[in-house]
């Protein structure tokens, strides 16, 4: 794998790879992550097509995203004493 880009968010961490000719969005907060692979036949103009791509709307669809599964994962371990 091999990383092309990092952007900079006051929320997540975005970075972009490429492998097999995909290209792997990785988002992280924490110790949580979510990734999306696109084709790169499928995005016109390569890396640039990827920044159009992560605009402020699905950003913020993200970052909602990771309160769903922190939560999601707050409730699951509170079912398991540890």
């Amino acid at each position: 794998m091999r990383a092309l880009a990092e952007l900079p968010h006051k929320e997540c961490k975005i970075s972009i790879f490429s492998m097999n000719q995909k290209f792997i969005i990785k988002f992280e907060q924490g110790s949580l992550e979510q990734s999306y692979k696109i084709a790169e036949l499928d995005i016109t103009d390569g890396i640039n097509g990827v920044f159009q791509l992560l605009d402020e709307e699905f950003i913020q669809a993200i970052v909602a995203r990771f309160a769903t599964m922190r939560a999601d994962f707050k409730k699951a371990y509170e079912r398991h004493e540890y």
